[in-house]
């Protein structure tokens, strides 16, 4: 329990503090981003960089036990923030998107894949979604020093408002497309009784398209609470005074929606997924005996 609420600490403080950090802090900003994701990855693959005695060993190993999704609130807190520049933007938005693929990656259904190692078209597809949803989700602040836009309505319009229906559409392209597997091989399907039943890339492109459209909400919903809230809290007289409140506000109100809608999103369809008879293949209908079979959607 002590080495767990240690943990905890960490990942709490880490992230406030990450918070409290002015935007005219970039170097600073990415500083702390690469000390967290490093701090992350290092106890992921349980390397230590240097020699450190047990407790310490076991501390870093019940945070990921208990905290394996701290990452994503740093990374999509920074993701989703008004850049000063179009590295900074990049860069965040590189963690978060590599970070997805990975996600996606590992918890795809493998069922129907004889090999354990990974392909190299499976290869090819994470790296090209990873290249592709970095510059995509950069575009907004591409296009802002690009153009050299000054206008307060162009620069809401693009810091506030393109980004929820851009966060929403790359996260669904990135589960479309890293597990795009699925829908060309098939994944494999059971009865009512538990008994395998064959492959089907009907249910593959089921569960791809429902986990998409759950990844989609995710994300465009992490993106677009927090800046409704900042948009409204913006005209009480509270922050008309005190600007300084709303990067704050930003930042926690991001990383709190996030974490409320990682159960919602993971809820609106169920795991275990089903198929109507109608939709199979004609060499597995005969088996939906109960007009329905049943696959494993993933996450």
């Amino acid at each position: 329990m002590i080495f767990s609420f240690c943990a905890a600490n960490i990942a709490i403080f880490s992230n406030c503090f990450l918070a409290l950090l002015p935007v005219s802090a970039p170097l600073v900003r990415k500083c702390v981003l690469i000390v967290l994701n490093l701090y992350y990855y290092i106890i992921q693959i349980k390397i230590c960089i240097f020699p450190c005695s047990i407790s310490l060993h076991r501390l870093l190993t019940l945070a990921v036990k208990h905290f394996n999704v701290e990452p994503h609130f740093s990374q999509v807190v920074a993701s989703l923030l008004p850049h000063s520049s179009v590295k900074s933007a990049l860069f965040c938005q590189f963690l978060l998107q590599s970070y997805m693929a990975g996600f996606n990656h590992v918890h795809r259904n493998s069922s129907s894949e004889k090999a354990k190692k990974m392909s190299l078209k499976q290869a090819l597809l994470i790296g090209g979604s990873v290249s592709y949803t970095t510059c995509a989700g950069a575009l907004p602040f591409i296009l802002i020093q690009r153009f050299a836009i000054g206008s307060q309505s162009l620069l809401f319009f693009f810091r506030s408002i393109v980004p929820v229906p851009l966060s929403a559409a790359l996260g669904f392209f990135s589960v479309f497309t890293i597990r795009s597997e699925e829908s060309d091989n098939g994944i494999q399907v059971f009865d009512s009784n538990g008994a395998s039943v064959g492959i089907s890339r009907a249910a593959g492109d089921k569960a791809i398209r429902d986990t998409a459209w759950s990844r989609a909400v995710l994300l465009g919903a992490s993106a677009a609470v927090p800046n409704l809230l900042v948009y409204f809290t913006g005209k009480t007289r509270l922050f008309n005074q005190n600007s300084m409140l709303r990067a704050p506000l930003r930042h926690v109100s991001t990383a709190m929606v996030f974490g409320m809608m990682i159960p919602l999103s993971f809820s609106i369809f169920p795991q275990l997924g089903t198929i109507k008879k109608d939709k199979l293949e004609k060499e597995l209908q005969a088996a939906a005996v109960a007009g329905e079979l049943f696959y494993h959607r993933g996450l």
